[in-house]
């Protein structure tokens, strides 16, 4: 089908919520239901392009929903070009603000997009963005929470067998220094020393936290210290990046692309890792990967695995994949996981067909 024919009809989005089999148990909160809004964008010539989007509080979703219905009714009868939908889509939210809930809803859209036109094209996303479709490396990112050393140990020991991972995150922040020193002996001694291990603090601490237990950590020979304080605190990362040796990263609350050059002209990271539905879907994570090579930085992505592995190909420093299987439960087909790396299966788009069955079972009536 002549890519330039594609109409867009409507978008439907759907909410639903999901128990996680290993809820996240963090510093800041503990989360057992997991928000989804599934996203279809209809197009007049019978091609949907169908996103999710992860909120992660379920009342957004009384927000969010509406927000991607008023888009819906706003862009009926434009053609889908993913960028100009995209750029219309930011300008009718100029007077709100670029971030937030806009922001994210923008980015629903935008990856829906993207995908109606790989599917108009039957190639897979990153064959129509310019490269093919080879597995991506990716890292365990299901659990290892801020439980008893033993129970993270041998919860390591079934992430990596998972699918075969050379990597996994784990979450530190524990009230005492010396409980965070013993879960990360527990799960070395249980993986091994070639497994690479991913920290994530999760805003947990504060400044003087953050410099104690980071220097800390320094020479424990982690892949990287992930969002250590609050991520906005751009001035309190670049002093902690200026005297670790550890990669420090940062980035899934980037709210488009130019948080993302502010970060990186303040030196507040070594890393990147920007998420999906703030970034601003692929037309977003696009333009900020072009910052992050103009910059010569690594840029990891955080959940989103499917669309993370094709942009992934096209992502010039690309690092590592975040994989997560929260929204598989809700696929007809999730993507395989072998030997550490996601493969991204020969279908047009993104590939990704709901399990009606369980959308309606989790349907959200809040």
């Amino acid at each position: 089908m002549p890519l330039e024919t594609l109409t867009f009809e409507k978008l439907v989005a759907r909410p639903v919520v999901l128990t996680l089999e290993r809820p996240p148990v963090l510093r800041i909160a503990t989360i057992d239901q997991w928000p989804l809004i599934l996203i279809d964008l209809h197009t007049r010539e019978g091609v949907t392009g169908r996103a999710y989007l992860e909120p992660y509080v379920a009342k957004s979703m009384r927000y969010l929903v509406p927000a991607l219905e008023d888009m819906s009714e706003m862009l009926t009868g434009q053609k889908v070009a993913p960028f100009e939908l995209y750029q219309a889509a930011r300008k009718s939210l100029h007077f709100v603000g670029y971030g937030g809930l806009a922001m994210i809803a923008a980015s629903g859209l935008d990856m829906a997009a993207w995908d109606a036109l790989a599917r108009a094209a039957e190639v897979p996303l990153c064959t129509l963005l310019g490269s093919s479709p080879h597995p991506v490396r990716a890292y365990n990112s299901n659990g290892l929470w801020l439980k008893a050393p033993e129970a993270v140990a041998a919860e390591a020991l079934k992430l990596r067998d998972e699918g075969g991972f050379a990597g996994l995150k784990l979450r530190l922040g524990r009230e005492r220094i010396a409980d965070d020193d013993a879960t990360l002996a527990a799960v070395r001694n249980a993986v091994g020393e070639d497994m690479r291990l991913m920290v994530d603090f999760n805003q947990g601490l504060d400044m003087a936290e953050a410099i104690e237990r980071c220097h800390h950590l320094d020479d424990a020979g982690l892949a990287w210290l992930e969002e250590p304080v609050l991520y906005e605190n751009y001035g309190g990362y670049a002093k902690l990046a200026a005297g670790l040796k550890t990669p420090l990263q940062i980035g899934e609350n980037f709210y488009g692309p130019r948080d993302m050059a502010v970060a990186l002209e303040m030196k507040a990271c070594d890393l990147v890792m920007p998420d999906f539905m703030r970034i601003g879907g692929v037309t977003g994570w696009l333009q900020a990967a072009g910052i992050a090579a103009g910059a010569g930085i690594p840029m990891s992505t955080h959940l989103y695995p499917e669309v993370g592995a094709h942009v992934m190909r096209v992502t010039e420093t690309a690092h590592w994949l975040e994989w997560q299987s929260w929204v598989n439960p809700l696929l007809q087909e999730p993507y395989p996981i072998i030997n550490s790396e996601l493969h991204i299966p020969n279908r047009p788009g993104l590939g990704l067909e709901w399990n009606e069955d369980i959308v309606r079972a989790n349907l959200y009536e809040g």
